[in-house]
């Protein structure tokens, strides 16, 4: 594919920018690759009003791209890609521009399109949440090497490495490092005993959500912050002198300086070699 020339690779591209052509009306802009080509007329129309009803632009065909929103300006850009009826489309970051509350929306369509056309979307994000909901395989890179590649579930779920654990996951994954003190393993800063028996220098991560507050929970700590969203609450607390958040439903009944103890099912925990950061098996 890399040793092709562009016009021969089958793939088409959504850009960062949109990349419209800002002389040009959507039409043109939607149908611009195929005039390159030297499609006929009357199968760019067709397409074009196709694509034009499947994306919601057929009211604002006329239109220039200064006179549109940023999300009917991405669909624009869509519309040209999906229009060259290439088995793969290539995304990079199409979202970036655009508000919260769009790219929300935005999301969506784009999955909702994916799944009605049937093409293969490789989709470049450096946002989790957008690789979360809606890639069916995610290929999680750092530094421009392979960390780990799996479904959404299998990333969340089973990380492979602890920069896994740390980038997926809305608070991410909290990485609690270990202590050997004689025998025994212990929480860095704490007295509290850890259950981890290797050899090895290890962190042990667990994830905002599992963890819960108990009268005779396994870790001290101290509450920092507590963050009301409505539906959940993020605390924000601090256990031997390393900070930690936890997610509770609603509003969590905790007050800044309060001193209180974490507990989470041993099913829900994760180990780490400190040293590779690879996942030590259960």
């Amino acid at each position: 594919m890399t040793m092709l020339p562009p016009a021969q690779r089958g793939l088409a591209m959504v850009f960062q920018s949109y990349a419209l052509f800002p002389h040009l009306s959507v039409a043109e802009n939607i149908v611009f690759g195929l005039k390159v080509r030297r499609i006929a007329a009357g199968e760019r129309d067709a397409r074009l009003a196709r694509v034009a009803e499947l994306l919601g632009l057929s009211p604002l065909l006329a239109r220039k791209p200064s006179q549109l929103s940023g999300g009917q300006q991405q669909r624009v850009a869509l519309g040209r890609a999906i229009i060259a009826e290439q088995p793969v489309c290539l995304m990079d970051e199409p979202l970036s521009n655009l508000d919260a509350q769009l790219r929300g929306e935005m999301r969506r369509e784009i999955r909702a399109l994916q799944r009605r056309l049937g093409i293969t979307m490789v989709y470049v994000t450096h946002d989790q949440t957008e690789a979360m909901t809606m890639a069916d395989r995610v290929v999680l890179l750092r530094d421009g090497r392979i960390e780990q590649v799996g479904s959404p579930d299998e990333l969340y779920g089973a990380p492979r490495t602890a920069f896994t654990a740390g980038f997926i996951g809305a608070p991410p994954m909290n990485l609690l490092k270990l202590e050997r003190r004689g025998d025994a393993w212990h929480f860095a800063g704490t007295e509290s005993r850890a259950p981890w028996a290797g050899a090895d220098e290890a962190s042990l991560g667990v994830r905002p959500e599992d963890i819960d507050v108990a009268e005779d929970g396994l870790l001290p700590a101290r509450v920092d912050t507590v963050e009301y969203h409505g539906a959940d609450s993020i605390v924000a607390a601090n256990a031997g002198g390393h900070p930690l958040l936890i997610r509770m439903p609603r509003h969590a009944p905790l007050a800044p300086g309060e001193e209180i103890r974490l507990t989470w099912r041993p099913d829900s925990q994760h180990l780490f070699n400190a040293r590779t950061g690879e996942r030590i098996p259960a």
